[in-house]
């Protein structure tokens, strides 16, 4: 082939892939979690890693990109309808929405539970109340636990704000509060990371498992019919499952 012609090809090519890229349809996927091994500062975590899954299933022309927006302005632009995309690690019942009427929701690629966690040496029962009367609970500031406010009036807890579940695990090892609630994802992976699990006691408390699944508004409804069958396979994909199982 002479080498003009060859030329030729190759920016045709080239030509064709960016006219590919620019007609792509970005969506963007929110999320107000800045906490491992949800996603970390540095941007890695189980929400970039689904959405690079999603990347690669080349699920039509849309290119999805992860975008932080803090909890109270994405909820708000939930809530007005303005918001222009997607939410990743949402449960129905955060929103008010246990019959999935208000939003459009997939079905979970993750599964989560809350846990206290608790010095190794507290003591501590499931079914007697009183060895945490009076005990300061760290829990993040304008989260409402709906199934787990009978059990912290049982246990006599005083509820502790901070602005996140990592600030609330960094008071924790400082001895700042007595105990904290937060998903079990979280509380491992920090005890993990700092090479803590000897020193602390875990327990899974009385609530409904969190089901992390996106939360498609009803304006959005052609996206949801292109990514949902992927959501409902991810269970028996390998791939998937290897990858989710890293934060385990």
């Amino acid at each position: 082939m002479p080498a003009r012609s060859a030329v030729t090809i190759f920016l045709l090519l080239c030509a064709l892939a960016f006219h590919g890229r620019l007609s792509a349809e970005v969506v963007n996927v929110y999320t107000s979690a800045r906490v491992a091994p949800l996603l970390s500062n540095d941007g890695h975590g189980m929400y970039a890693d689904m959405v690079d899954y999603l990347n690669r299933q080349k699920i039509g022309d849309l290119q999805f990109k992860l975008i932080y927006l803090p909890r109270k302005r994405l909820q708000l632009q939930v809530e007005n309808g303005t918001l222009d995309g997607i939410v990743i690690g949402m449960m129905p019942h955060w929103f008010d929405d246990v019959a999935q009427k208000k939003y459009l929701w997939t079905a979970p690629f993750a599964l989560d539970r809350y846990v206290v966690v608790l010095p190794v040496n507290q003591p501590y029962s499931d079914t007697v109340p009183g060895p945490l009367a009076g005990h300061t609970l760290g829990m993040v500031l304008g989260y409402s636990y709906p199934d787990l406010d009978a059990w912290i009036r049982r246990q006599g807890l005083i509820r502790n704000d901070a602005g996140s579940d990592e600030h609330n695990l960094e008071k924790l090892r400082l001895h700042r509060v007595d105990g904290v609630l937060a998903a079990e994802s979280i509380v491992r992976w920090y005890l993990k990371q700092h090479a803590m699990q000897a020193q602390f006691q875990v327990h899974v408390l009385p609530s409904q498992p969190t089901e992390r699944r996106f939360l498609i508004p009803h304006a959005q409804a052609a996206i949801y019919h292109k990514i949902a069958p992927v959501l409902r396979k991810l269970k028996d994909d390998p791939e998937w499952q290897r990858s989710v199982g890293k934060y385990e």
